[in-house]
């Protein structure tokens, strides 16, 4: 997790906010998937993207109040 935080703050803003992107859409894609009664590949998988997409926003707002 300390390697995933230190490659996000090394990002640029734009490849951040392209990278909260591609989160939220394959969350929808897993949302839907689980919501059309499929079985989920990895039951733990729409988790684990929420966890990412609030590691990216904590970057962000990190940035933006200049920590």
């Amino acid at each position: 997790m300390v390697r995933e935080m230190n490659q996000l703050r090394e990002m640029s803003e734009a490849e951040l906010l392209d990278r909260l992107d591609q989160l939220k859409a394959e969350l929808r894609k897993v949302k839907s998937e689980i919501g059309a009664g499929g079985a989920v590949s990895k039951p733990t998988q729409a988790r684990n993207i929420r966890k990412s997409i609030a590691r990216v926003l904590t970057v962000l707002n990190e940035r933006r109040r200049g920590g």
